[in-house]
């Protein structure tokens, strides 16, 4: 039973996105609340300044690198050697060149794809019907953003293609499966700057998630994050399945063949961290929610995540 409903996910995801097209979820304005990374402020310029907090690096200003990031990276030691009044010009540009050189070496851009001239670019994995993505494009007006998204559905992209809000000048949405090692996403390897993770890595298998959380971190640039909001473990959707519906520990097939798994904080931090990655937020949310019209009380336990992608002592 359990082997069928991997066989079978994307069918019954189709099924999903065809029976409830665009009306199930709302719009998610809430993320900006959450995540003000995703904000038209949370732009480079403010990236620096809280780079300038971050393990004792500084940010120093250069226009020359081709990855149009703006921004190189360099020990506060360094810099104040760099700018120190002992040091005559031509050693003060050979640091700056030498520097440049190490953060163009990433090599991202050695071709064209969708985006590629974009300086802020953000990919949500798991998008549905662009509950998320067409919130970001209206809210967030930087001419210098680009938006990813992609789902396992191709109902789901088919719905997210055909929305009016649909803007292929700054968006692109694309079919892929998470799990999937075998297919590349269309995007070079630390190439952005965030990518979204909302109620979606809890759908697939336990013992994929490591690998597609590996995977993802490939494609962040350094000093970018992953944000994430999921199930917690004891949350109201738990507690309320039914006898049979568990097909391994905290991990559950819903009613329509879709699965959902129940983290805890530990769980997350485990993936994240072995993957490379630095944590920046892990917290459990307790929300209340009172369906007044069914009389319904419901005690929801999600967590939210964000965990930032450390710079190498390559891009040092």
């Amino acid at each position: 039973m359990p082997v069928e409903f991997e066989v079978n996910a994307h069918e019954y995801w189709n099924n999903f996105y065809k029976i409830h097209e665009n009306g199930f979820f709302k719009d998610r304005h809430w993320l900006f609340t959450e995540f003000p990374e995703l904000t038209p402020h949370q732009n480079q310029s403010d990236l620096k300044s809280l780079l300038l907090k971050d393990n004792g690096h500084e940010i120093i200003e250069n226009k020359g690198c081709r990855d149009g990031s703006g921004f190189i990276v360099s020990n506060i030691q360094e810099q104040h050697w760099a700018s120190s009044q002992s040091l005559d010009h031509e050693k003060q540009k050979h640091f700056i060149d030498e520097a440049t050189q190490k953060l163009c070496h990433l090599d991202i851009y050695t071709d064209d794809f969708p985006g590629s001239s974009a300086t802020y670019r953000i990919l949500e994995v798991g998008c549905g019907v662009g509950n998320t993505v067409f919130p970001i494009l209206h809210t967030n007006n930087d001419p210098g953003l680009f938006v990813y998204c992609c789902d396992f559905s191709t109902t789901a992209i088919e719905l997210v293609q055909t929305n009016s809000e649909y803007d292929p000048s700054r968006c692109f949405a694309f079919v892929h499966d998470l799990c999937d090692e075998d297919k590349d996403y269309p995007i070079p390897k630390e190439s952005l700057d965030i990518i979204i993770l909302i109620f979606v890595l809890s759908s697939i298998v336990p013992d994929k998630m490591q690998n597609a959380i590996n995977r993802l971190s490939y494609l962040l640039k350094p000093g970018g994050m992953i944000l994430l909001r999921d199930y917690g473990r004891y949350d109201m959707a738990q507690l309320r399945f039914k006898t049979g519906r568990c097909l391994s520990e905290n991990f559950y097939v819903r009613g329509d063949g879709t699965r959902v798994y129940f983290f805890t904080q530990d769980e997350l931090d485990t993936l994240f961290t072995t993957a490379g990655l630095e944590k920046v937020q892990n917290m459990v949310d307790h929300r209340l929610q009172v369906n007044r019209g069914k009389q319904l009380t419901m005690y929801r336990v999600w967590i939210q995540c964000k965990y930032r992608k450390p710079f190498s002592p390559n891009t040092s």
